[in-house]
């Protein structure tokens, strides 16, 4: 079984220092919350014990959702998550295009769709312009 790590909000602390040293931190609550949540084994059908991965994801989805910097909190979450399981030994392929490339396409047709469905929604005949008829200069001016 590998060793066990456990950090506490100085650790949370010393990583906004090294990633984002010019935000100052809003919210001290959030790293006692983050440390004491990381500590907790909760139960789980397949697996007794949590692994660095799972804690590791779990302070990430803590740093963007529940927002301890003002700004750039999924840096900061990517940034503690990678240091993480650094400590642990474990290697994060953390180029761009490792992360996100091929992924990236199957999201592609569906804010497409998305757009559509915008525009369709924002369309004269929705908002009920079509009575007015326009000048001919095309200045969006009612006829006199």
């Amino acid at each position: 079984m590998p060793a066990e790590y456990y950090v506490d909000y100085r650790w949370f602390l010393e990583r906004q220092a090294e990633l984002l040293d010019d935000l100052a931190v809003s919210d001290y609550s959030v790293f006692v919350g983050l440390a004491a949540r990381h500590r907790v084994d909760p139960p789980r059908h397949d697996q007794h014990h949590p692994d660095a991965f799972w804690r590791a994801a779990v302070m990430l989805e803590e740093c963007v959702v529940l927002r301890p910097l003002p700004a750039r909190n999924e840096l900061y979450g990517f940034g503690v998550a990678v240091a993480y399981l650094g400590m642990h030994g474990e290697r994060v392929n953390t180029k761009i295009r490792g992360l996100a490339g091929p992924d990236l396409r199957h999201h592609r047709p569906a804010s497409r769709l998305l757009r559509r469905r915008r525009a369709a929604a924002l369309a004269p005949s929705a908002a009920g312009l079509t009575s007015l008829s326009l000048s001919p200069a095309g200045n969006g001016l009612p006829d006199p």
